[in-house]
């Protein structure tokens, strides 16, 4: 990859502290990297929480991220690589469309517009966050819902350090505003290379979902998969992100 810039966009209930352990790694590399904060998420996670409930919190939807991280991709000197988690992921893939990037990396993506299952992990996570009779007030996640949902396969005492240290309220108007217009991707426009990845036993995005959101394609554009055995959804943050990162750096290394 001839760009040496990489923006990380991190996902729904995170902070940019979700990518405290890549940047360091990827700057030893030779990389300038930026961790841009969502709209309204440039605030330590005990800040957040004291808000909440937040009725501007409550205000912020899909279109708002789409176009902060656009501005803010477009203000570097150069075109970055993305990466981007969950949401963030579905943020990369809707950018990457928009040619601001050299690439992108979309870590077990929140699907976009158009793609769904029924898989019950998929919708037993994903209802308290976008309950439509409670579009008005921001949701904060429960330890239990989180360990369900995105620590699944990490024990008692992980999963709490990770609750207690990154998990911050959030807007139910992200994911809601994702199932339409703001969530759509057209699978149709060629761009530059992507990469979508999944977790084996991600409850909130199954792998099954991603492979969904693979399928969609259809053109020639380079769009590659990989499939993280054993891993939940947290996989950047938990024990063995260091895979994770270094899979996905060497994916961008090999982009033209």
């Amino acid at each position: 990859m001839k760009s040496k810039t990489i923006v990380l966009i991190h996902g729904m209930f995170m902070t940019p502290l979700c990518w405290e352990k890549w940047i360091p790694r990827y700057e030893a590399r030779g990389y300038r990297i930026f961790a841009p904060a969502w709209p309204g998420r440039d605030k330590s996670v005990q800040e957040l929480r004291r808000a909440h409930p937040n009725p501007e919190l409550a205000k912020l939807k899909l279109n708002h991220i789409v176009d902060h991280m656009e501005a803010f991709i477009k203000g570097l000197d150069e075109k970055p690589a993305m990466i981007g988690h969950s949401m963030g992921g579905l943020v990369v893939q809707i950018l990457l469309q928009r040619g601001v990037a050299v690439a992108g990396v979309a870590i077990d993506p929140a699907p976009p517009a158009g793609v769904f299952t029924t898989a019950w992990s998929f919708v037993k996570s994903n209802f308290p966050a976008i309950n439509p009779f409670l579009l008005s007030q921001p949701v904060q996640m429960s330890f239990g819902h989180f360990q369900y949902a995105f620590a699944n396969t990490l024990p008692f005492e992980e999963q709490r350090a990770a609750y207690d240290r990154y998990m911050v309220p959030e807007s139910r108007g992200v994911p809601i505003s994702s199932l339409g217009a703001a969530g759509k991707v057209d699978f149709s426009r060629p761009r530059r290379p992507l990469l979508i990845t999944a977790g084996e036993k991600d409850h909130i995005v199954p792998a099954s979902l991603n492979r969904s959101n693979l399928a969609k394609y259809q053109i020639p554009s380079v769009t590659d998969f990989k499939e993280f055995a054993g891993r939940d959804h947290f996989l950047i943050g938990s024990r063995g992100w260091e895979e994770i990162a270094d899979y996905c750096l060497e994916w961008l290394g090999k982009i033209e």
